[in-house]
C-alpha cells in the first residue's frame, strides 16, 4: 500500500469512530492518553488524560522521530519499523504506524505494562487501519471524479449538424 493518500479528510462520523476506538483501547489497556499524528506532523486527535505539554510540538517531534527510525530501519536492511517504544522512569510511550500515514502514540505509566498495551493495541490498529483506508479511498475518489462531460463535445456537434 502506498504511503497514504496525498489528500484526505474525515467526516464527523469518521472522527467519532476514531475517538470511540481510541477510548475503548484506553479503557482496555489502562493507558493514560492516545494521540493520533499525521506523518507530516499534524495532530489529528487526542484522547484520554490531557497532555501536560504542547501537543502540537509533540506531534511534530513524533513525526520526525518516526521518519528518523524509518531511515535507521533501512540502514539495517528493514523496510521500516512499524512500532517504536520509549521507556522512561515514570512515563513511557509506544508508537504504532496506522495505514502508513498516521502514527498512534500511546502514553502510559506504571498503572499498566508494555505487554498489555501491545496486546490491546492490535485490535485498535486493525480498526483504525480500516477507518483510515476508507478515508484515503474517499480522498482518491474525490481527486478523480467521474468525467461527466465525457462525450459532451461530440453531442453538441451532433446537435448543430
Amino acid at each position: 500500500m502506498p504511503v497514504g493518500a496525498a489528500s484526505w479528510s474525515f467526516t464527523e462520523d469518521d472522527y467519532g469512530a476514531i475517538l470511540r476506538s481510541l477510548q475503548q483501547f484506553l479503557y482496555d489497556s489502562n493507558a493514560r492518553s492516545a494521540l493520533l499524528v499525521d506523518r507530516s506532523g499534524q495532530l489529528v486527535a487526542t484522547v484520554g488524560e490531557p497532555p501536560q505539554f504542547d501537543p502540537t510540538a509533540f506531534a511534530t517531534l513524533t513525526a520526525a522521530d518516526f521518519s528518523a527510525n524509518d531511515q535507521l530501519a533501512r540502514l539495517i536492511g528493514e523496510t521500516e519499523f512499524n512500532s517504536l517504544f520509549h521507556q522512561g522512569e515514570q512515563e513511557s510511550m509506544y508508537l504504532v504506524d496506522i495505514a502508513r500515514r498516521v502514527i498512534l502514540v500511546i502514553l502510559f505509566d506504571n498503572r499498566t505494562t508494555l505487554g498489555l498495551v501491545r496486546l490491546k493495541v492490535k485490535h485498535a490498529v486493525e480498526e483504525l487501519t480500516r477507518l483510515f483506508a476508507e478515508m484515503f479511498q474517499r480522498g482518491r475518489d474525490q481527486a478523480n471524479p467521474p468525467n461527466i462531460l465525457a462525450g459532451a463535445e461530440d453531442e453538441i456537434d451532433r446537435l448543430f449538424q
